[in-house]
């Protein structure tokens, strides 16, 4: 049976996501240039939306409880600002025991459980984001990067 790639990020494994995005990067017509870049930037998202969405505890950049983990949603987290935001959200999450800085309900929040932050800090690092002072900025030709990386995803996951 054929999975459409919403089928994919609903229910499959990190490797299987990883797996058919090279696919489909391998099938399209994108420079290496970009080809380089999209497979770590997805690696570094899902290696926190996956165990928030086993977890049944996804959210929106602005904090909105999600259901499924959606092209969408990947997309949403893709920018730089809000990646930021996120490792910075799982960091108080992870020392605290419990999911911060969301709308999700007092009960919701207590099953958070760690979320190992390895991959996403080794990305963040990579592009010069600071991930002691959540307050410092970073430079403005890494976040177009990122605009660029999230519109060669936007067409993979079609």
């Amino acid at each position: 049976m054929i999975r459409t790639f919403s089928q994919i990020l609903a229910e499959g494994t990190s490797e299987e996501i990883l797996a058919a995005l090279q696919a489909a990067l391998d099938k399209a017509d994108e420079s290496p240039f970009w080809a380089t870049k999209v497979i770590p930037l997805a690696e570094a998202v899902l290696s926190v939306l996956i165990p928030l969405r086993d977890r049944q505890l996804l959210f929106t950049p602005e904090g909105e409880p999600q259901e499924t983990l959606t092209p969408e949603l990947v997309l949403r987290w893709c920018d730089l600002v809000s990646l930021k935001t996120l490792a910075f959200t799982l960091q108080k999450s992870n020392d605290s025991g419990q999911l911060e800085r969301t709308k999700h309900s007092a009960e919701e929040a207590r099953r958070y459980r760690h979320v190992d932050l390895e991959t996403l800090a080794k990305y963040l690092g990579s592009y010069t984001v600071d991930l002691k002072n959540e307050s410092l900025d970073f430079p403005i030709a890494h976040y177009n990067l990122h605009v660029g990386i999230s519109d060669v995803l936007s067409k993979l996951m079609k």
